[in-house]
């Protein structure tokens, strides 16, 4: 096989690595929707129950599939407070349930727990309560490049790693495309996102204890340290090995994590819970 080929190779074996891993942390993450089905009185139906929403409209609980004759109704409140539920009944408009949880401020949360009514009986949908985050709207504009850059990095990432542990020669190039790819994505732009949902730059250490601005911290740290190493030398490939491994660490935890959230009680956002 030609070293052209081999390359090629290698960048297919990196992205289907980084597709697998991008979509294990989107599903495991706490902004997931919790969605499944369920059979109620032999009717077959389907939930999607949103754990994410933006602050400027109502975020939309939705049951569909065999509704006809359905009923029933959504309790919430606001998360972690002793409030009283609410309860709204779910509308049915023949093709779909659904009810509308009133938006909040950025970074407010709120409990809720489904319930569908049939010939007289109530079915809970979810065990026990889905949280749901409310955040700014943050623009396309710096939202896509964010996401596209993160991909990238880790793509690349994964393909530095191959190549130093097969002792390749493109190692100075791979490892600075993986260090400004993170830089942009992760340390300039991921701040800015943040900004936007939850009004803040920077939430990780030491001002705060966001998971997801932490990680990405340690992750640019190691690439910086590894790309200052193979610059010394080409023999410094441990170094790339073990950023890539810290990358990878990264990703497996889940995004979102103690994120930015509001305190009903005092008003002022706090991280870490």
């Amino acid at each position: 096989m030609t070293k052209s080929k081999a390359s090629v190779l290698w960048w297919i074996v990196a992205l289907l690595f980084t597709l697998a891993i991008a979509a294990f942390q989107r599903m495991t993450g706490p902004t997931y929707p919790v969605s499944g089905g369920m059979e109620v009185d032999g009717k077959k139906i389907e939930y999607r129950l949103l754990t994410s929403s933006d602050s400027d409209a109502p975020a939309k609980v939705t049951v569909t599939g065999d509704v006809q004759g359905l009923g029933g109704s959504v309790k919430f409140r606001k998360y972690r407070t002793d409030d009283a539920f609410t309860t709204a009944e779910l509308t049915n408009d023949g093709k779909t349930l659904y009810a509308e949880l009133p938006p909040q401020p950025p970074a407010g949360k709120l409990e809720y727990s489904v319930m569908l009514r049939s010939s007289g009986k109530e079915l809970p949908v979810n065990e026990k309560p889905v949280v749901i985050r409310f955040k700014g709207r943050v623009p396309a504009p710096v939202l896509i490049p964010h996401v596209i850059l993160m991909f990238c990095a880790m793509l690349c990432s994964t393909r530095t790693g191959i190549e130093a542990l097969r002792k390749g020669h493109q190692l100075k190039i791979l490892t600075l495309v993986t260090l400004i790819s993170l830089g942009i994505g992760g340390m300039i732009l991921g701040p800015v996102v943040q900004k936007f949902a939850f009004g803040a730059y920077w939430t990780g250490w030491p001002f705060g204890q966001d998971l997801t601005d932490n990680k990405t911290l340690v992750a640019f740290a190691a690439w910086t340290v590894a790309w200052l190493m193979i610059r010394k030398s080409d023999n410094n490939r441990k170094w790339i090995v073990a950023a890539a491994l810290i990358l990878l660490a990264v990703y497996l935890i889940p995004h979102s994590m103690f994120g930015s959230e509001l305190d009903h009680t005092t008003g002022k956002i706090e991280t870490g819970k």
